[in-house]
């Protein structure tokens, strides 16, 4: 056996075990999220919950603004991400007693269910659309 093939089935064993872990890492983390809580219900149920009570309440803006904020997730995750943050929105939304998905709402529901480092974009677009962010500076995990 050559020297390259030995490297080359050490760096492809290496590169294997790399990528099944990355994958169990996040198909363990959906199965967490699909674990029944005590309420009998997983974050997923409650999740599908909101979006299913709050279908009406979107409005072509706020589902627009929706769209344009994860705009930057890959769009293998995009339908992940939106069904997440929606469900967010949703429950601030049933929370609130609204009787429609607000642009205030979305902000609110996409700094809630986004890490810290999404925020940085958050800011960035708001400025562009000429949208003030002042009000939600309290929820902001960020040096504004």
């Amino acid at each position: 056996m050559s020297v390259w093939f030995g490297s080359f089935i050490i760096v492809w064993t290496v590169l294997l075990v790399l990528l099944l872990a990355i994958g169990g890492f996040f198909m363990f983390r959906k199965f967490l999220k699909s674990m029944p809580k005590q309420d009998g219900m997983s974050e997923l149920d409650w999740q599908d919950h909101y979006i299913d009570r709050t279908r009406h309440m979107w409005t072509d803006e706020t589902t627009e603004l929706l769209d344009e904020l994860i705009s930057p997730v890959p769009q293998l995750f995009r339908d992940v991400a939106r069904r997440s943050i929606a469900g967010k929105i949703g429950m601030l939304a049933l929370e609130a007693g609204d009787e429609q998905i607000t642009t205030d709402l979305v902000i609110k529901g996409y700094i809630l269910a986004t890490p810290a480092r999404d925020h940085k974009f958050l800011v960035a677009h708001l400025q562009k659309k000429q949208i003030d962010f002042s009000p939600y500076k309290q929820h902001l995990k960020i040096n504004v």
